[in-house]
């Protein structure tokens, strides 16, 4: 079964109330098996447009992927970050097929 994850572009408006989002988002991750794979750091855009934040968050599968987004623990802190922030949230299915 394939892994998912979850692309996030952010733009941090307000980084002291941004700040409690980042502090309380690590429990609702944990209940969910989530592992975060990029977490800010270094990058360049090469083509297209970017954001100043980016995060990759793996998922043991798609459904699980969705079901943290959806679940009421995760929205609570959408609500709590949307004040402080503006970004793109992809959630995606891995690919498990052969490779080149």
């Amino acid at each position: 079964m394939a892994k998912a994850y979850w692309i996030a572009r952010i733009d941090v408006h307000n980084m002291d109330g941004y700040k409690e989002y980042v502090a309380q988002n690590g429990a609702v991750f944990h209940q969910y098996g989530a592992r975060f794979l990029v977490r800010g750091g270094q990058y360049q855009t090469k083509e297209g447009t970017s954001r100043s934040r980016n995060v990759v968050i793996e998922f043991k599968d798609y459904e699980t992927a969705l079901a943290c987004y959806n679940s009421p623990e995760y929205q609570r802190l959408v609500a709590m970050r949307a004040p402080h922030s503006e970004g793109d949230l992809v959630i995606i299915e891995g690919y498990d097929g052969p490779q080149p």
